[in-house]
C-alpha cells in the first residue's frame, strides 16, 4: 500500500512539473487570429495578452465592419491559443487520470 501512494506522489510531482513547463513553454507562444481575408490580424501569447492588431487601412472607412473583423480575428486568436493550451496542458497530464471535465490549474 505504501508503494502505490510513494508511486502516486512522485507521478503527482512530476505532472506538476510537467503543467509548470508547459505553462512557461505558453507564455513564449504567439499565435495569430485573422478574419476578412487577413485584412485584420491578431496576436496573442499562449496567457491571452495581445501582442500585435493590424487592420488593413481600406477596413477603416466602415467602422462596422471593422469592428466585426476585429472581434472575430480576435476570437479566431483565442480559439487557437486554447487549442495549443489544450494540447500543451493534456501532454503535461499524461498518464495521469484526471475525473472527465476536470481543467488543472493555470489552464484557460
Amino acid at each position: 500500500m505504501r508503494g502505490n501512494i510513494a508511486q502516486l506522489m512522485q507521478q503527482a510531482q512530476k505532472m506538476q512539473e510537467n503543467l509548470q513547463k508547459a505553462q512557461e513553454e505558453l507564455a513564449k507562444i504567439e499565435v495569430t487570429g485573422n478574419a476578412g481575408g487577413g485584412m485584420v490580424s491578431v496576436t496573442l501569447t499562449g496567457r491571452m495578452e495581445c501582442r500585435k492588431v493590424r487592420i488593413d487601412p481600406s477596413v477603416l472607412s466602415d467602422p462596422e465592419m471593422a469592428e466585426d473583423l476585429i472581434a472575430a480575428a480576435i476570437n479566431d486568436a483565442v480559439n487557437k491559443a486554447n487549442t495549443e493550451s489544450q494540447s500543451k496542458m493534456g501532454a503535461a497530464t499524461a498518464g495521469m487520470p484526471l475525473p472527465p471535465g476536470m481543467k488543472m490549474p493555470g489552464m484557460f
